[in-house]
């Protein structure tokens, strides 16, 4: 299955800088879906009338569809290429957040929530597989650009989003406009991918091993990463207005502040990792997250909130690229021909983001007992569990 009959040419360092601006592309459109569904959060819950507890289970959903999606996208990935799956994928997010748009009651929210975390995995690992292609063919380093792209579209997602809110326009023309744009510009890069033979491996047949322990390592390392960044996301708006009555476009301040942070820390996050090491980078961001969000739910006020948000973001931005591509990686240099780079970064995902799966519900179900305030330093104690505990554990690898 190929995407046209001119794809980037591996020869070619145009080649490389076409499928650069596919995969970029691949990665704001990813971005902009999460920050525009993050935006409306507090929205839906409000239009449904439905309790943390229940919004919680929502989310839930949307994590078990991403479960889904991270599965069928390495195995597709490793059987058809990357960019196609990429490009298709794509095409099937915009349509997922249609439906969200269109869901009238609770189980048909939760259903539609179900396909969005699915679309959203299935894309997520394959943009990153053709990433980590790319990094192989080129010989340098981009994941962390990449996913800086991917905050930056998080961002816009966000402040877009907080002004739609803002301004009463109901969620269906929002995810409409959203949608339409997603459409068009994943059109635009349909001949810019690298071939999808680089990335092809079939494993039928072939024998298994069993899973590699510094997958699980990476994975677990991503997993206390991914609940800060999902329950930013998903409980920084409700925090905001739920706790300090913050307005809804002030409400989407603490999620804007993150993805900011989040883009400016994976834009000099490659620089980085060659300067200082990946460890040093993943044990101090743990720490600037860990004490810097705590920190700001201890202060309180809409000033505190945003202090903290900003704090996760600036630690948390490393974390989770470096670990996808140190994932291929390792599938490419220690376990050739047993375990394809896509179903590296998907074994590698599946464990960050249970994350994604366990962290908001819980914290919905928890800030119904103690308050959200104050259920948000579970992710802030995660953070510092991740950098006192990754220099330890990875050096023991």
């Amino acid at each position: 299955m190929q995407l046209s009959n001119t794809p980037a040419k591996v020869s070619d360092l145009k080649g490389y800088s076409r499928a650069r601006i596919a995969i970029t592309t691949a990665f704001i459109i990813n971005g902009s879906i999460a920050g525009t569904f993050y935006s409306r959060i507090a929205d839906i819950k409000e239009e449904f009338g439905i309790s943390n507890s229940a919004l919680g289970f929502a989310l839930l959903v949307v994590s078990i569809g991403v479960l889904v999606g991270l599965g069928f996208s390495g195995k597709q990935s490793a059987k058809r290429g990357s960019a196609p799956v990429t490009f298709y994928a794509t095409y099937a997010l915009g349509a997922s957040l249609l439906l969200v748009g269109a869901a009238n009651n609770y189980i048909t929210l939760c259903l539609t929530f179900l396909v969005l975390g699915a679309c959203l995995a299935t894309q997520d690992v394959a943009m990153n597989s053709h990433a980590i292609v790319l990094e192989h063919e080129a010989d340098k380093r981009y994941m962390s650009t990449f996913h800086a792209m991917f905050s930056l579209g998080a961002l816009g997602g966000g402040v877009v989003g907080g002004w739609f809110s803002q301004n009463n326009i109901s969620l269906m023309e929002h995810v409409a406009f959203v949608a339409m744009l997603v459409f068009l510009a994943n059109f635009s890069v349909r001949n810019m991918f690298l071939p999808a033979t680089l990335d092809q491996h079939p494993l039928e047949g072939k024998k298994k091993i069993k899973k590699p322990k510094l997958f699980l390592i990476v994975g677990l390392l991503g997993l206390c990463a991914a609940v800060g960044e999902g329950s930013a996301g998903d409980w920084g708006a409700i925090l905001a207005r739920d706790t300090f009555d913050a307005s809804p476009f002030v409400s989407t301040l603490p999620y804007i502040c993150f993805s900011a942070a989040m883009v400016i820390g994976r834009l000099f996050g490659d620089r980085a990792a060659s300067k200082y090491g990946p460890m040093n980078l993943i044990v101090g961001g743990g720490l600037i997250a860990g004490v810097g969000l705590a920190s700001g739910l201890l202060i309180g006020g809409i000033g505190g909130v945003i202090f903290g948000w900003l704090s996760a973001g600036i630690g948390l931005s490393i974390v989770i690229p470096m670990l996808f591509s140190q994932a291929g990686e390792i599938a490419k240099t220690r376990f050739e021909g047993q375990f394809a780079p896509s179903e590296g970064v998907a074994m590698v995902s599946g464990i960050a983001y249970f994350g994604f799966l366990v962290g908001p519900p819980t914290l919905g179900f928890l800030a119904d007992a103690i308050g959200l305030r104050w259920a948000m330093l579970v992710p802030a104690i995660l953070a510092l569990i991740m950098a006192f505990g990754s220099r330890p554990i990875l050096s023991n690898r």
